[in-house]
């Protein structure tokens, strides 16, 4: 095998008919902790194709110390009892990635707690033991920038995704035993 037999799944949920919001059904579900009931059957889909990849990444803006809430939405649907917990069917991930675009910087956002709070949010209560291992990136800083700078700024970031993206697929490429 190659790295020309990778299968890359992309999808956005900006772009997506996916309802982020939960039917009383699902609610009843839920709260009830019921994991043999049925559900639906978009949610069934966004489960098939996370337990069938090996590697989630996971990109958003930042939105009131968030991800936003479509996004959450997401979560709150897919992320449900008998799937990611009691019991947990999913397979875990080898590697699961957020990427996250903050118009603070990551100082302003560690001094105010800000960062290490949306870190927990993501990689100990949602991804929690759902993937053997998790990295959390905050492309910060664009806040007040504008002009040259905002291009400056714009770049550095792709190019920190780039080599996230590098650093990924040889990772994979080894756990595979790629060329």
């Amino acid at each position: 095998m190659s790295s020309r037999d990778r299968h890359f799944n992309s999808k956005s949920y900006l772009c997506m008919a996916f309802s982020p919001d939960l039917t009383p059904e699902e609610y009843a579900r839920e709260s009830a902790y019921e994991a043999s009931a049925p559900v639906a059957a978009d949610v069934a889909a966004e489960q098939a194709a996370l337990a069938a990849a090996d590697v989630w990444v996971f990109i958003y803006p930042v939105w009131w110390t968030d991800c936003p809430a479509k996004m959450k939405g997401w979560f709150d649907r897919v992320w449900t009892v008998g799937f990611v917990y009691a019991p947990t069917t999913v397979r875990p991930a080898q590697k699961a990635l957020c990427i996250c675009a903050a118009g603070h910087t990551v100082e302003q956002l560690k001094q105010s707690g800000c960062y290490q709070a949306m870190e927990t949010v993501m990689l100990t209560d949602r991804l929690y033991d759902r993937a053997q291992s998790k990295e959390f990136v905050v492309l910060g800083g664009s806040e007040e920038l504008n002009g040259s700078d905002w291009e400056k700024q714009k770049r550095a970031h792709l190019d920190t995704v780039f080599a996230l993206g590098q650093t990924l697929g040889q990772e994979l490429g080894q756990s595979a035993g790629l060329d």
